[in-house]
């Protein structure tokens, strides 16, 4: 199966650094699953803000591994660095009949990788 063109659209978002593409990718009423918060977070606002920041927080490092798709969802392994601390996560998102994201989930380890994460991203959400 050749990559659907909304992974596509987000290889290109998190090659570029720039976030801009959210706005075109993103369902009004997408949810996004952090790992490091528990209640999913509704709507295209917060959503393109956590992505944001994780383009931002990620991005220089960020690497993708492996690529799994269906008709419309695909997981997307990864790793990046963060102060020297390996993370390995997984980018878990769905679609709908017009390539909008509805559902983004972020599953990211070990623990240590992760205390990191959510430190750098509190850090750049509150930018």
């Amino acid at each position: 199966m050749t990559r659907p063109a909304p992974v596509a659209a987000w290889h290109a978002i998190a090659a570029s650094r720039d976030p801009s593409g959210l706005a075109e990718l993103l369902a009004d009423d997408v949810v996004f699953r952090s790992p490091a918060v528990h209640t999913p977070q509704v709507g295209k606002a917060l959503t393109t803000a956590y992505l944001s920041a994780a383009v931002v927080v990620l991005g220089p490092t960020l690497g993708y591994v492996r690529e799994w798709y269906a008709e419309d969802s695909a997981v997307l392994e990864f790793t990046a660095e963060l102060d020297g601390l390996t993370v390995h996560g997984v980018d878990m998102m769905t679609w709908d009949a017009d390539g909008r994201l509805t559902d983004f989930t972020v599953m990211v380890r070990p623990f240590k990788g992760l205390q990191k994460l959510v430190e750098l991203m509190a850090a750049e959400l509150t930018r």
